[in-house]
């Protein structure tokens, strides 16, 4: 069979057009297989076995097309990229123009219901899709463009953030005080600890506070918590909310993926503005981000900070990578953390759990003051007014270009889609879940 690389564009879209059929063939038996079997928890073992059958045969077929057909297939999807499309709009084109390359929308809503460790793992399909598109060097760039460019929510909420400076979006508080867009975690319940509504929520905040040109600084924070440990103190952030987790409520397109592709680029790159300006300044428009760091940041939340272009923490913070605990990727940290902490030092918070207080030598490497607790509010106005300046724009994308080009973010991405959804689903992450689930519950 020919690559499709190696053939002029009239056959290649020949090529495709045939495997696709080829492909949506392929799958049909394996997905009616499915459709017969009962929900995952009521099958009995032969019953089991011909849902990983099937489940094998669709996804090496599926990977199998991705892997020679991803460029073309994006270039379809996006009407040869002149559309910007999010991740749930691409996976809904794609299910429609290629019947068979993901899951439906059907099949996703049935497993959304369920437990984690219930599903079938629909996602880990998803991760096959993403991660070749993102492979794709032209492709998995205009992806990343697409994915910079303001929300829908955004774009709506903009001219009443603009008037009133102020928005709150349920879980996250943006206002504007001066020169800076203070943006608050909100997740008083879980520690302010991540979940899809916060993610969301995050990205129309931080959206707003990039097209707002009153706007210069971004400010992170937590607001105050209810835990009864900590009920009445701010807390940064808990991380990725474990119990959603466990439970299926922990998206892969819109949490696992869309965060790093989403809020979190943002805040490092900046919004896209014009796709087509010649220069990195021309094509986004980007800001420099403080984050106030009080009592923990763990998981994600020690990820936001490597990102951060100056973090204040209180004295009895801490940060903490918990990675091995939870048996997941922590995001983009192990292509970030190195170049702050270096190699030695990532390793033990990575894979050795290691947890940083705030006034440990070592600290000065993720933070950059160390202030009593009451002292956080005039440290931050101090960052604010010192980052406010229009050469700190300028000079934290270079810093930016230097330390992430853009092939290496696109690469690890490519990497990342496929290795998380798949720990996601993994039977030590399962039970680490399952676990922590039943000690909450008191069992």
């Amino acid at each position: 069979m020919r690559s499709a690389t190696t053939i002029g564009d009239d056959e290649q879209r020949t090529l495709l057009d045939s495997d696709a059929l080829a492909l949506a063939e392929m799958v049909s038996g394996p997905l009616r297989v499915m459709a017969t079997l009962p929900a995952r928890p009521d099958r009995d073992a032969d019953q089991d076995r011909a849902a990983h059958r099937a489940l094998a045969t669709i996804r090496t077929a599926r990977q199998s097309f991705m892997s020679r057909h991803a460029a073309a297939v994006y270039a379809r999807l996006t009407d040869d990229h002149t559309r910007h499309l999010r991740l749930p709009d691409l996976l809904q084109a794609a299910a429609t123009m290629f019947p068979g390359l993901v899951p439906t929308r059907e099949q996703m809503a049935a497993e959304r219901g369920q437990i984690q460790s219930d599903k079938d793992g629909y996602e880990i399909d998803q991760g096959i899709f993403f991660a070749a598109v993102l492979g794709s060097p032209v492709a998995g760039r205009h992806l990343i463009d697409a994915m910079l460019c303001p929300t829908p929510r955004a774009v709506e909420l903009d001219a009443r953030f603009a008037a009133t400076g102020r928005i709150e979006l349920g879980s996250v508080l943006v206002d504007r005080r001066g020169h800076a867009a203070h943006v608050t975690f909100c997740n008083a319940h879980s520690l302010n600890a991540e979940d899809d509504q916060l993610i969301a929520d995050l990205e129309t905040a931080i959206d707003l506070a990039l097209l707002d040109d009153q706007v210069r600084v971004g400010v992170l924070r937590g607001a105050e918590v209810e835990h009864a440990k900590y009920r009445g103190r701010r807390v940064f952030s808990a991380g990725v909310n474990l119990k959603d987790l466990r439970n299926g409520d922990i998206s892969f397109v819109e949490f696992l993926l869309g965060r790093e592709l989403g809020y979190v680029n943002k805040v490092m790159r900046g919004l896209l503005r014009d796709p087509h300006g010649s220069s990195v300044g021309d094509r986004c428009v980007a800001k420099p981000w403080i984050a106030a760091v009080d009592t923990f940041a763990i998981g994600g939340g020690m990820q936001l900070l490597l990102v951060m272009d100056h973090v204040i923490a209180e004295e009895q913070a801490y940060f903490s990578l918990p990675a091995a605990e939870e048996g997941i990727v922590p995001g983009l940290a192990n292509l970030r953390i190195t170049r702050l902490v270096g190699g030695r030092l990532a390793r033990r918070l990575i894979l050795g759990g290691h947890r940083i207080v705030a006034t440990d030598p070592e600290a000065r490497l993720v933070c950059d003051e160390v202030v009593a607790p009451a002292a956080i509010d005039e440290a931050v106005d101090r960052a604010v007014a010192r980052l406010a300046v229009p050469a700190a724009s300028v000079n934290r994308r270079m810093l930016n270009l230097a330390e992430e080009p853009i092939e290496l973010y696109r690469e690890y991405l490519a990497e990342f889609a496929s290795a998380q959804v798949a720990r996601s689903y993994s039977v030590d992450v399962l039970a680490k879940v399952e676990r922590r689930w039943q000690r909450a519950q008191g069992c």
